[in-house]
């Protein structure tokens, strides 16, 4: 199979579909990768790097969606990417769909085959090309909320571990899955004094067990998050409904109830976030600031640290990625059906429920596409 990966284009991301020694895994079984010039050179993968290990190096984007069967990439595609998709060409990336309309069409127009990498399941009834970039975002917003609360930001000025004789800063975790306890885990080695609010009792005594009662952990209810924002300093969004757009768990109301130079991190922003008063930014303009609370909403959190981020990617990836490739999708789906729910859209048509309701849009069973 022809094998494309573009150089990423978001703003300030630098991670790339696949790295050198998997692209020399996919060649090892026979396949032709094309990579676009300098894709990988923000991460010290230089074009060398690819061509040592018989990839061959295209100069343009236009050119590696011409050539390639599939295109691999890290991030949903822009606009510019959606119009050079073809009928009948495999994406496999990030598409975050659910709040997102203008690509959700773009994609349909395309007629492509457009595999999502937050929707591919697991027998554990996990995601699991999700859990690498929710243990990276998790651990990231720790130190985001922390840059977040300097005083030169907007923020209070706390130190979220306090020191001898002060109070450390009180953070409260919103959703204790995958993200929620990579965060606790980075809050308390900080030294901070950390909440976790979830509905799962199970997960909540996880949570307990895993850091030894250091953790205070609530059952979620509004009341009790109303009553934990009120006094928080740096509030973790860490909440996740797969494919589905996330809930506003918090109002605008609940953010002006807090304290004046409070900070909340929206990790859930890739799927429109969960506090009402969020919308994206970037890595170049990462805060702002809603009444008197300092708001991170950077849509691609471990793009910051991209080099980390991809090979952690890749190690979960590239299995799928070659099972693609050395059967064809068709057989690759009938042979695993975590793969085939990874199945967004495919030629034309709305293939995950979620994203379906979320636009209003029909939707067909995946399996009957086949």
């Amino acid at each position: 199979m022809y094998i494309g990966i573009p150089k990423e284009i978001k703003n300030n991301e630098f991670r790339v579909g696949l790295t050198p020694s998997s692209v020399a895994e996919l060649i090892s079984h026979g396949h032709h990768v094309y990579v676009q010039k300098d894709a990988g050179m923000g991460i010290g993968f230089s074009d060398s790097d690819y061509t040592n290990i018989g990839a061959e190096i295209l100069d343009n984007a236009p050119d590696i969606f011409a050539k390639s069967e599939m295109i691999v990439k890290v991030k949903e595609p822009q606009a510019n990417e959606c119009a050079m998709l073809r009928p009948g060409q495999i994406l496999f990336t990030y598409l975050h769909l659910a709040p997102d309309l203008k690509q959700t069409k773009a994609l349909i127009k395309s007629g492509a085959i457009c595999i999502a990498y937050e929707t591919v399941s697991d027998d554990a009834g996990q995601l699991p090309l999700l859990v690498p970039m929710s243990e990276v975002a998790g651990r990231m917003s720790i130190q985001a909320g922390a840059f977040a609360l300097q005083k030169s930001n907007g923020g209070s000025g706390l130190l979220l571990g306090g020191v001898a004789g002060v109070e450390p800063a009180k953070v409260v975790i919103i959703g204790a899955g995958i993200v929620g306890q990579n965060a606790a885990q980075m809050a308390i080695g900080l030294g901070a004094d950390v909440v976790i609010l979830d509905k799962k009792i199970a997960t909540l005594r996880h949570i307990d067990e895993l850091f030894h009662g250091r953790i205070r952990t609530v059952y979620s209810t509004k009341e009790a998050l109303k009553n934990h924002l009120i006094d928080a300093d740096l509030v973790i969004g860490a909440v996740l409904v797969p494919g589905a757009a996330a809930p506003k768990l918090v109002s605008k109301e609940m953010i002006k109830d807090m304290k004046k130079g409070s900070a909340i991190v929206d990790v859930a922003i890739d799927q429109g976030g969960c506090f009402a008063t969020s919308h994206a930014t970037t890595h170049e303009d990462p805060i702002y600031i809603v009444d008197d609370v300092v708001h991170y909403c950077v849509a691609n959190m471990p793009g910051a640290v991209a080099r980390t981020a991809t090979q952690a990617l890749n190690n979960v990836t590239l299995p799928y990625v070659l099972k693609l490739a050395n059967l064809g999708y068709k057989e690759a789906f009938k042979q695993d059906k975590h793969l085939l729910n990874g199945l967004n859209v495919y030629q034309g048509k709305i293939t995950l429920l979620e994203v379906a309701e979320a636009h209003d849009l029909e939707y067909q069973a995946p399996a009957s596409m086949l």
